[in-house]
């Protein structure tokens, strides 16, 4: 009995790390890709401190007065739309919405139902407050600690080392690293988003999951130098063309390299025989296609037809005189035989 006090009083305790953190054994365990679905408007509402929310921070004060709006007219929303609660401290009450890189400052309680009626609703821009065009790339991180505990431990670590990296690379005035409230898979954590122009300018959302200290440099210098998704750590990521019918009527104009494609009636020509062909496109694209038949030129296919025109003449010609031929020698045959 005493040998086992004295064993558990040595034992080494567990940290923090090892149970919620970087360390913990469900590190990897799930499926990534896909764990988020397609959508196309993100809204933060800053508000107070990460480490100050309540595990349902939409149930008190600004927060909640937005849940309920958003609820109550989520039916009328022209596209997906998240709603998602972030450090705010002195923004308290502005409104971040993204792909638009939009700030609209210092909501009170009052405005929200005719904010979300304008902006959200119809679209409109909100004439009775300040907005605010959005520069840059942001970095949200989940670090809702009250809400799951490996949010809590893997957040605040990644939001300093994103700070450290960005402060390295002369960046700050170009990068925003905020926390913010549960997205959903506190299993996948470190959890972060992603607001960044693609590799073709379009500014976009990305999620990530399993993030650790050690891919922060990779997210500044693959995904936001490049515009390049980590595809190890991908869970999706909002739409930026539309679906279905839309699509396919766009993909109609498209070609394999996105770039419009005008289709000019033409008069018909005449052809020439042809054979099958094949060539490389750009980027490596290949065109391979039937070759397309050379036009005949028009001075050409008159020469022709007036060729042809004066072999019918003399063919015309010789049948004529043959038959008269045959007939002189005819008549002169009965003319013997009768005398």
């Amino acid at each position: 009995m005493a040998e086992e006090v004295a064993e558990n009083v040595n034992a080494v305790p567990v940290s923090e790390d090892e149970l919620y953190g970087f360390k913990r054994p469900e590190m990897y365990s799930g499926t990534l890709a896909g764990s988020v679905g397609p959508y196309g408007r993100h809204v933060f509402l800053c508000y107070k401190s990460h480490e100050t929310w309540l595990p349902r921070v939409e149930t008190e004060g600004l927060p909640q007065r937005f849940a309920k709006s958003f609820k109550d007219r989520k039916a009328d929303f022209g596209v997906e739309t998240k709603l998602t609660v972030c450090g705010g401290g002195e923004s308290d009450g502005d409104v971040l919405i993204f792909p638009e890189m939009v700030r609209y400052k210092a909501i009170q309680d009052t405005d929200v139902d005719a904010f979300v009626e304008d902006v959200l609703v119809k679209g409109k821009p909100w004439t009775s407050g300040v907005q605010e065009e959005l520069s840059g790339s942001f970095v949200f991180v989940c670090a809702h600690g009250s809400r799951d505990k490996r949010c809590g431990v893997c957040g605040p670590v990644l939001m300093e080392k994103f700070q450290q990296e960005i402060g390295s690379r002369g960046l700050s005035e170009k990068i925003v690293v905020l926390p913010c409230s549960h997205i959903g898979g506190h299993k996948y954590a470190g959890n972060l988003i992603v607001f960044s122009p693609d590799s073709a300018g379009n500014v976009s959302g990305h999620w990530y999951g399993y993030v650790t200290p050690d891919d922060v440099p990779a997210m500044l210098d693959q995904h936001i130098a490049k515009g390049e998704i980590i595809q190890n750590l991908s869970r999706g990521g909002m739409r930026l063309r539309p679906e279905g019918e839309e699509a396919e009527k766009e993909d109609e104009h498209k070609i394999p390299n996105g770039n419009s494609v005008v289709v000019e009636a033409r008069e018909p020509v005449e052809q020439k025989g042809f054979t099958g062909g094949c060539c490389q496109g750009a980027n490596g694209v290949s065109c391979c296609q039937e070759q397309t038949p050379e036009p005949v030129k028009k001075e050409e296919s008159m020469k022709l037809n007036w060729l042809r025109t004066i072999g019918k003449e003399e063919v015309l010609l010789g049948a004529a005189a043959v038959s008269a031929v045959a007939t002189i020698a005819v008549a002169y045959s009965i003319y013997r035989r009768s005398g």
